[in-house]
């Protein structure tokens, strides 16, 4: 506590600090500030190493969780948001990863304005000059930027093509693909250009927007000095790791096909990889990287920053071995946890808040599957749902005054017959939240531990709340209409 009192650098924070982008900013920002990584696991409080370099302070944060971000924000002066949600955040997760983003971008919002955020500095994607119908990637990140936006804290907005370094997740497909195929079959999307950049470049001009005013409420493309196709990055690659591979191409684009093929050949889940794919039909350049004149930073060539990346892949390899060889074999399994996140976005009837559609759902419920379903409300602010005829609920939820606004509307799950105990213990809860300028409400469930046994769960009160939510959101829909 002395060494952090004595400790009068700027504080900045970074979600998503333990990422591919994230262990390098935090590397990069360690001699000149106060750096907290945020992250979803337990880790120690950082001190200074015996040669007197500051390790960065970790905090525990799940960024689903407000109450856990505002936390993890506390006391600092600038934040990175480096996240995205397209990896599973639960053994079951119904819902889009688009809006999964939404949630997790407006939590950090939020935080960041409660704890006085002088900036918020954004990793997002460079987006094609015509926007409208965009593909679900695409249109996710410019989302992000107005969710992060829409709580009034100044936002940076750096937009980049593919990041070249090692565990890149796009980049690392590419010498997948080269390792194991000699020949390649080349669908349309990759005669589409688009503007790689090196990791250390990225790194290099996130740090330098840090306080910088000139960039505020600015979207900024940053892209290396080479703009080229798929295809040419593969033979480029190949180049450098010193194999031949020959591409023929293919007059057909083929998503769903090329994400299999890509999922087969690389080993990289066909939930990362879909999104991406969806992605590739559009040339994508850096179209005014003023900044990069302004700081300095031209950027890597294509071959070296692949060099580098190759380098450094290696190097890591060579060390994961050597820790594999000294663990004997040995792994630590960790212990599953039957959680459920469920997020459904839905319209927003004009003149309506969050507030007003929780009411709503509650009144709704029991008309749409009369005379099965009972809701009974409280006033100390417990809502029971019971199935008609029976005393104990199958769920009670118990509304959270203190952490409610008319905005977001929370409710823990305390109870019922459905509701596993330990869902007190992990704040079970169900929230009721406007995004995009009040133009959609998310309904959402998140940490929730069913009782019933897992396959049992998964294929009757799964489906059934999915059915509910999607119901509901036709009967929001046709408000929506009417109003």
């Amino acid at each position: 506590m002395k060494a952090r009192q004595q400790d009068r650098r700027p504080t900045v924070a970074i979600a998503g600090a333990t990422g591919f982008v994230g262990k390098a900013l935090l590397k990069r920002l360690l001699p000149n500030y106060h750096v907290v990584g945020l992250t979803r696991s337990e880790r120690k409080k950082g001190e200074p190493d015996s040669g007197g370099r500051p390790n960065p302070e970790w905090r525990r944060a799940d960024l689903f969780s407000l109450l856990e971000v505002e936390k993890g924000l506390k006391g600092a002066d600038y934040a990175f948001y480096l996240v995205h949600s397209m990896v599973p955040s639960a053994r079951l997760t119904q819902g889009k990863f688009q809006d999964m983003d939404l949630i997790l971008a407006d939590n950090f919002a939020r935080a960041a304005k409660k704890a006085g955020i002088k900036q918020i500095i954004y990793l997002g994607g460079l987006i094609p000059e015509q926007t409208e119908g965009l593909a679900s990637h695409l249109h996710s990140r410019l989302e992000v930027e107005e969710v992060l936006r829409s709580h009034g804290v100044p936002v940076t907005v750096l937009r980049a093509g593919i990041v070249v370094g090692a565990n890149g997740s796009s980049f690392c497909i590419i010498p997948r693909l080269i390792r194991r195929l000699p020949v390649m079959i080349c669908p349309g999307w990759m005669s589409s250009t688009t503007h790689p950049i090196a990791l250390q470049d990225v790194v290099e001009l996130l740090a330098a927007c840090i306080g910088r005013k000139d960039t505020y409420q600015q979207s900024i493309d940053i892209g290396g000095p080479d703009m080229m196709t798929y295809s040419e990055m593969i033979l480029h690659t190949a180049r450098v790791m010193g194999k031949k591979r020959r591409l023929y191409p293919v007059p057909f684009f083929a998503p769903m096909l090329s994400g299999l093929w890509m999922t087969l050949t690389t080993g990289v889940s066909l939930k990362m990889v879909k999104p991406l794919i969806g992605s590739l039909r559009y040339s994508l350049g850096a179209k005014n990287r003023w900044l990069q004149e302004e700081v300095g930073v031209p950027g890597l060539t294509f071959e070296k920053a692949v060099r580098i990346a190759l380098e450094e892949e290696r190097k890591r390899g060579k060390e994961q071995r050597r820790r594999q060889n000294h663990s004997f074999g040995i792994k630590k399994r960790k212990k599953s946890i039957n959680n459920v996140r469920s997020v459904q976005r839905l319209i927003l009837p004009k003149g309506w808040d969050a507030a007003w559609t929780g009411k709503d759902y509650a009144q709704w419920l029991p008309c749409y599957l009369k005379p099965f379903i009972i809701v009974r409300e409280y006033k100390d602010g417990r809502l029971q749902f019971l199935l008609n005829g029976m005393k104990k609920p199958l769920l009670e939820l118990k509304y959270s005054a203190e952490r409610s606004t008319p905005d977001r509307v929370l409710y823990y799950i305390t109870g019922g017959f459905l509701a596993h105990a330990d869902n007190t213990r992990r704040r079970g809860r169900l929230e009721f939240r406007e995004v995009l300028n009040r133009k959609y409400v998310i309904v959402a469930i998140h940490e929730f531990i069913p009782k019933l046994p897992w396959l049992l769960y998964s294929i009757t009160q799964a489906l059934v709340h999915l059915w509910v939510m999607r119901s509901y959101g036709r009967h929001l829909r046709l408000q929506a209409e009417s109003s």
